[in-house]
């Protein structure tokens, strides 16, 4: 029941879906729910796929209308909770100020031009990528579909485990705080089970699911100095912004993949 319970916060706290009921927040269903996040992704990335499937193969819209209605699916069912920690972050590293003025620059409510400017260059670049997959490989970005929100969600959980919060207070803490220092473990098993399901049901898809996890992993390795460096640990803004940024990084991937490999 408490594993329940804490898949139901995460979905409470990171989707619209509508959970109506008042979930324990103690110590032990939050760190669960940290645990959970690569299943968040994968919840998440199956009602993509599935919405993709219904759109591919039983209406006659055109492939642009395609890649907007999944496209925009993405945005509605996270309620933009990620993009606007996308146009905070984007705000305040834009600043080139030091990391105070930056943090500062992230709790004001109003957004900037560089938030405004950004936000406009995550998505057209990952309506791009969507985009020229459902294009060349239709059966391939179900796959992707369901494979990058897992990785990007993953991403999300390794960053706050593993680089401290910039401020006592906010989303980001109020999870931290509560982590096991266990919780790597379930990842580290969750990627096993993942990849080896892939490989026996899936091959051809294991190639591009190993090229993406090592490029979430690289990417980690980049966040882990830079993230320090910018803005002195994460925040609530930050870890959005990181969902975004590699959840954009990967569909690029996917899109290189298709010309310099046969996928």
């Amino acid at each position: 029941m408490s594993y329940i319970k804490a898949l139901l916060i995460i979905i409470q706290f990171f989707t619209v879906l509508p959970i109506r009921k008042e979930l324990p927040m103690d110590q032990k269903h939050l760190s669960l729910s940290v645990s959970f996040f690569p299943i968040l992704g994968l919840l998440l990335g199956l009602i993509y796929a599935g919405f993709a499937s219904v759109l591919i193969n039983t209406t006659p819209l055109s492939n642009l209308s395609i890649t907007f209605f999944i496209w925009l699916s993405m945005i509605i069912l996270t309620g933009g909770i990620h993009l606007d920690g996308w146009m905070d972050t984007s705000d305040a590293y834009f600043s080139y100020q030091d990391k105070e003025k930056r943090l500062d620059i992230m709790k004001d409510p109003r957004t900037g031009a560089f938030g405004v400017i950004s936000l406009f260059v995550l998505l057209s670049a990952k309506f791009l990528f969507i985009y020229e997959s459902v294009v060349n490989q239709n059966e391939m970005v179900v796959s992707m579909l369901i494979l990058i929100p897992i990785y990007s969600r993953l991403l999300m959980g390794v960053v706050l485990i593993n680089i401290k919060s910039s401020k006592k207070e906010g989303l980001a803490f109020f999870f931290q705080k509560n982590c096991s220092p266990h919780t790597m473990r379930y990842y580290y098993l969750f990627i096993i089970i993942l990849l080896t399901t892939i490989y026996f049901e899936k091959p051809e898809v294991f190639f591009n699911s190993f090229i993406l996890l090592i490029v979430t992993l690289l990417f980690f390795l980049i966040l882990y100095k830079k993230i320090k460096q910018w803005f002195g640990g994460i925040t609530g803004d930050v870890l959005g912004a990181t969902v975004e940024g590699g959840e954009v990084l990967l569909w690029m991937i996917v899109w290189l993949l298709q010309y310099t490999v046969m996928v």
